[in-house]
């Protein structure tokens, strides 16, 4: 039996110490879903980045406490709304988000200073899925089994065992940024707000579009299935074909193999395609091979953190994410909520971890706001299902759960947007790029090139 602590409101965790590493998602293939397939390549692949101090974050606000926690001086008095957020927060086999718990506390606190939903007082469970699939799947039975409205906001390497739970109760897995499973891009019960897929394709995109004549692209190990045919179809959209992939392995120390293979064919860019963890590995080869390549990654895997030490080697380079940089001004609340609640300043809130928490839960009050009668497991998964014109303050496009990507890859449905954000590292913090959000639908099919302005 676990023991929990109660950290917050609503809010739990288990017993023990947090480690904090954090791992980015893939991205699936144009013709079919493999995802299961590669779930045990793509672990040690896709830091979400949930350590390190955050590179871009704080951006101060002269708002009083009072407002910066979105108190408005009336408290929620009815009934709770209950949710309940699954992430790895101690786990030895696969990387942790404490971000993610720390970003929903402050959430929490944050809506229900300001009265709540409709009243209602905002109540998140986080549990800990402990990197372990029966694990993930006990989260989902007790988050059914305690009432919770829906799943919000999470981030889980087992969706493909979470969501056979959701699906036999009719209860929503919503508002998660990186659809990874089958199930989690094809169940009607599924509702990504982020488009995980999507940063890959783009990652090609903007290197071309920035002028890169010579691209070769690093994936770990157990991911190329899942990047690299839509890698070449953003290539193939530019009519100019990656140089070459290199395999990187995640047990290596000294990267310097990689790094020469990386640099090959006159290479004057890079993408690379791996965790935070692995960077500390890389950068030292990297900045040791003397090049003047510039990388482009993923958000918070490419990070301040992750190039600590080698800010000169990784000075201009590009990360391409799923949301726009925390420092922009969709996430003024987030950042004012998260200084709020004390969160802890060690981890990197500027991640697709913490940042696709948030949005979820911003999509899941504005649903819930705009129902009427009993907001239950049931009637919120039919009021998700009906809604159309969903407006987030600019942190993802205008969704519209109501039309299935049908003419995408096969298996991709459930993926309602499919925008990148860009950033880049410069005198060794991440800093926004664009503050607009790139519309990739085309190019992860190859038919056609990065839509600006989405």
């Amino acid at each position: 039996m676990l023991m929990r602590k109660r950290v917050a409101p609503g809010v739990v965790r288990d017993e023990g110490g947090l480690r904090s590493p954090g791992v980015r998602r893939s991205r699936p293939s144009t013709r079919s879903i493999r995802l299961i397939a590669v779930a045990a390549g793509l672990l040690a692949a896709f830091a979400l980045a949930a350590c390190g101090s955050s590179s871009s974050s704080s951006s101060s606000s002269s708002s009083s406490a009072a407002a910066a926690s979105g108190s408005s001086g009336t408290k929620p008095t009815g009934s709770p709304i209950k949710t309940f957020t699954i992430t790895s927060i101690q786990a030895q086999a696969v990387p942790t988000y404490p971000n993610i718990k720390e970003t929903a506390v402050a959430y929490e606190k944050w809506i229900n200073g300001k009265g709540g939903i409709n009243g209602h007082p905002l109540e998140i469970t986080v549990c800990d899925d402990r990197g372990e699939p029966t694990q993930a799947t006990k989260c989902a039975r007790e988050g059914v089994e305690n009432g919770a409205v829906a799943g919000v906001g999470s981030f889980s390497f087992f969706g493909a065992n979470i969501v056979p739970v959701l699906e036999k109760s009719k209860t929503a897995w919503f508002g998660i940024c990186c659809a990874q499973s089958a199930p989690e891009l094809s169940s009607k019960i599924v509702f990504p707000t982020g488009s995980q897929p999507a940063y890959g394709a783009a990652t090609v995109a903007k290197a071309y579009e920035e002028g890169c004549k010579h691209l070769n692209a690093v994936i770990v190990e157990g991911a190329q299935g899942v990047f690299e045919p839509v890698m070449k179809n953003a290539a193939k959209a530019y009519n100019h074909p990656i140089g070459k992939f290199i395999n990187l392995p995640t047990t290596v120390k000294d990267y310097s193999p990689q790094v020469a293979e990386a640099l090959s064919g006159n290479a004057d860019c890079v993408a690379v395609i791996f965790g935070e963890s692995l960077f500390k590995a890389w950068m030292p080869a990297w900045q040791q091979s003397g090049t003047k390549a510039r990388m482009y990654g993923a958000q918070g895997n490419l990070n301040a953190q992750a190039t600590k030490g080698f800010e000169s080697a990784a000075e201009g380079s590009k990360i391409v994410g799923v949301y726009p940089d925390l420092a922009t001004k969709p996430w003024t609340e987030m950042r004012e909520a998260l200084k709020a609640a004390n969160v802890n300043p060690a981890l990197d809130y500027d991640a697709l971890a913490s940042l696709g928490d948030w949005n979820g839960y911003v999509a899941f009050t504005k649903i819930a706001e705009k129902m009427t009668g009993t907001i239950d497991h049931t009637t919120f998964l039919e009021a998700a299902s009906k809604t159309s014109g969903l407006e987030t303050n600019g942190q993802v496009p205008t969704l519209d759960f109501t039309k299935e990507w049908t003419e995408g890859p096969k298996g991709f449905n459930r993926l309602f947007q499919r925008s990148s954000a860009f950033s880049k590292i410069e005198h060794g913090k991440v800093v926004p790029d664009t503050e607009k959000l790139y519309d990739g639908t085309k190019l992860m099919l190859g038919t056609g090139k990065l839509a600006p302005g989405v």
